[in-house]
């Protein structure tokens, strides 16, 4: 099994940044991939960026160009760092892992974007 621990989520103003982070654990396929999904009351839940093992990266067209996904392998790590924030950001941020043994979700980080 795998376990995802998130970290980084607070309180910012507009046009803030914000850095968050996920720890992967466990039983790791290593063709795999990894991402971020946010959701807003009264929203589906969408991807907002996900990377595959070797750092191909795909963006949801809202944050092209302010927000950047990587990722460390050797510590099974995954960031979103977080630029010009704007309320519309404001949402619940899930790790997500994904691979051929199965599919994982972290425990969910609150960004607040808001003056």
């Amino acid at each position: 099994q795998v376990q995802l621990v998130e970290s980084g989520g607070g309180l910012v103003q507009p046009g803030g940044s914000l850095r968050l982070s996920c720890a992967a654990s466990g039983s790791i396929f290593n063709f795999n991939m990894m991402g971020w999904y946010r959701q807003a009351p009264g929203n589906e839940r969408e991807p907002v960026a996900t990377t595959t093992s070797r750092g191909a990266t795909v963006y949801v067209d809202s944050v092209k160009g302010r927000f950047t996904i990587s990722r460390d392998n050797a510590k099974n790590t995954v960031y979103l760092q977080m630029n010009s924030l704007r309320p519309e950001d404001t949402a619940i941020y899930y790790c997500n892992f994904r691979s051929a043994r199965g599919v994982y979700w972290g425990q969910g980080a609150q960004v607040t974007v808001s003056s």
